[in-house]
């Protein structure tokens, strides 16, 4: 915008009314509201909240393509709002109080804002945590809004991820603590419980906020952790959701002398086909059987199987967890994945996926309204077939088909992966064939992925990505490896500059040749 809507000015000495700035965080506290420029009004910040998060069905994976001009309205003027520290404070109220439990989008209207917005100071946080009263004592309440504490622990999870070193430690504070980790002990509704979970792991980010959390957990007679990742498989898909992350967290963050790690005790003797930890975008979570994906990062991440299709017919399916958007299909190595500018499955020439949170199947970047669909929710079953010889790929939700998809065959005739793309607190559970279809194909015969697909006991290992990373790096690197990853055997000649030395994982990744910057038209493979 080009002049300043909000422009400050300074309170009044004869003021004597509570300014109308923060009187929702009075609400959510119970602590008088600090004194805000008396122009802030919450109610108006309120309407644009609401109206940001009606705007996100509509412009969420393209939100790091908008140019600041560009930028949906409700949001530029929220940022204009939050680059004053009392301001921020009042949008942050507005989030906390506004953003309903139902929305599905709601936790990620969440961190929309908060990657928008500019960055908080590490004395405007504190300020905000003092307001809120973060306590355990708050926390122990009852009966507690599930709505406000769940936004909280949203909120929390955002500041956290912002911060970094210092001013992250200074926010975890002793009360911060005491109220995240009450959320795990009392095991309360479990969507609080859950970004109560998450916000610890992103404060753990910080190695000194991490040993703080470990020391803190120790305290208690029975780490919530190991009791929670006991619902890794309930039939509550919300409590399965924290089954997962407290699962992840163990192996990951919060490790536990003499605990197994999931890898180590999993049975995977019957699945010959999981998602590919070596060609998953950066803060993707994958379980220790490599079947169920989640995403609590506020970027776009993706992954793609370890079994490509080059001709037949073949299905798979895929359980939603979580009603918010994912783009779940089809896609080839020529396919990117450039989750911080918000591209995914769908957003190309060499991809095609399905949203059924927006009802959209997307190519080339292109939605496509599909009709006559409700919006899925958790434990709705998404199945995806493609038909390379019949130039055919179809979507089906619970059984009920949408109309065949022909374009992807325009510019790919074979190498297809399954592959997905999330957006922030999304997860889903992908089944190749080791157990049996819920709604297969009849109209037509096809092969599954497990039946066709062969791995190593090495290969199946999901260890976690400390492990994987300290196992680099501790690798004799060969001459014959990839120049990015030094793993894989170089094997791709990039047109038209012709630079060669990368393997074909490494080059499903780029779009500019690492070497000279020229942009990469073609992808030819050479015999390894």
């Amino acid at each position: 915008m080009g002049t300043c809507w909000c422009k400050h000015k300074e309170p009044d000495e004869s003021d004597t009314e509570s300014p109308p700035g923060l009187d929702t965080i009075s609400l959510a506290s119970g602590e008088p509201p600090p004194h805000l420029c008396r122009h802030i009004d919450s109610r108006l910040v309120d309407q644009l909240v609401l109206e940001m998060l009606s705007l996100i069905a509509s412009f969420v994976d393209k939100l790091r393509r908008f140019s600041d001009e560009e930028s949906p309205v409700p949001l530029v003027k929220l940022h204009v709002i939050a680059d004053k520290e009392d301001g921020w404070i009042q949008v942050v109220s507005s989030l906390v109080n506004v953003i309903p439990l139902e929305d599905p989008l709601g936790p990620s209207a969440i961190t929309i804002v908060f990657d928008d917005c500019p960055l908080p100071s590490k004395e405007a946080v504190i300020k905000l945590t003092k307001y809120l009263r973060l306590n355990k004592h708050r926390a122990l309440k009852g009966p507690v809004n599930v709505r406000v504490e769940r936004n909280i622990c949203v909120v929390l999870g955002c500041i956290a991820e912002k911060l970094a070193g210092p001013n992250s430690v200074a926010v975890l504070t002793d009360d911060t603590l005491d109220y995240l980790i009450t959320f795990l002990t009392m095991r309360r509704e479990p969507c609080v419980v859950l970004f109560a979970l998450i916000a610890l792991e992103k404060f753990a980010h910080t190695t000194e906020n991490k040993m703080t959390i470990r020391r803190r957990l120790d305290k208690e007679r029975d780490n919530p952790l190991l009791v929670l990742e006991l619902l890794a498989e309930n039939e509550n898909y919300l409590w399965r959701q924290v089954g997962f992350c407290a699962k992840w967290a163990l192996d990951n963050q919060f490790v536990i002398e003499g605990r197994k790690l999931s890898y180590e005790s999993v049975d995977m003797s019957g699945i010959n086909v999981l998602l590919n930890t070596r060609d998953v975008s950066e803060y993707l979570k994958i379980s220790c059987n490599g079947l169920e994906a989640r995403c609590d990062s506020y970027s776009f991440e993706s992954v793609r199987c370890t079994f490509q299709v080059d001709a037949g017919c073949w299905y798979y399916e895929c359980t939603v967890m979580t009603p918010g958007v994912m783009q779940i299909g089809w896609a080839t190595k020529n396919s990117h994945f450039l989750n911080h500018e918000g591209y995914g499955i769908g957003d190309d020439l060499f991809s095609l996926s399905y949203d059924g949170c927006r009802k959209l199947i997307w190519h080339k970047a292109k939605p496509t309204t599909v009709r006559n669909m409700p919006e899925w929710q958790p434990g709705d079953v998404l199945g995806c077939l493609i038909d390379i010889e019949r130039k055919e790929a179809i979507f089906s939700i619970n059984g009920q088909r949408m109309r065949p998809c022909k374009e992807i065959f325009e510019t790919t005739q074979f190498g297809f992966f399954a592959a997905a793309s999330f957006m922030a607190f999304q997860q889903c559970r992908f089944n190749f064939g080791h157990e049996q279809f819920q709604f297969p194909p009849t109209d037509r015969p096809f092969s599954t992925f497990n039946e066709h697909g062969d791995l190593t006991d090495e290969q199946k290992k999901v260890v976690p990505r400390r492990i994987y990373l300290e196992q680099l790096r501790c690798a004799s690197l060969r001459e014959d490896t990839c120049t990015l990853c030094f793993d894989e055997p170089p094997s791709c000649v990039l047109e038209p500059c012709m630079h060669r030395g990368f393997c074909s994982v490494c080059t499903g990744l780029l779009k500019e040749c690492p070497l000279c910057r020229a942009e990469i038209l073609n992808i030819r493979r050479e015999p390894t």
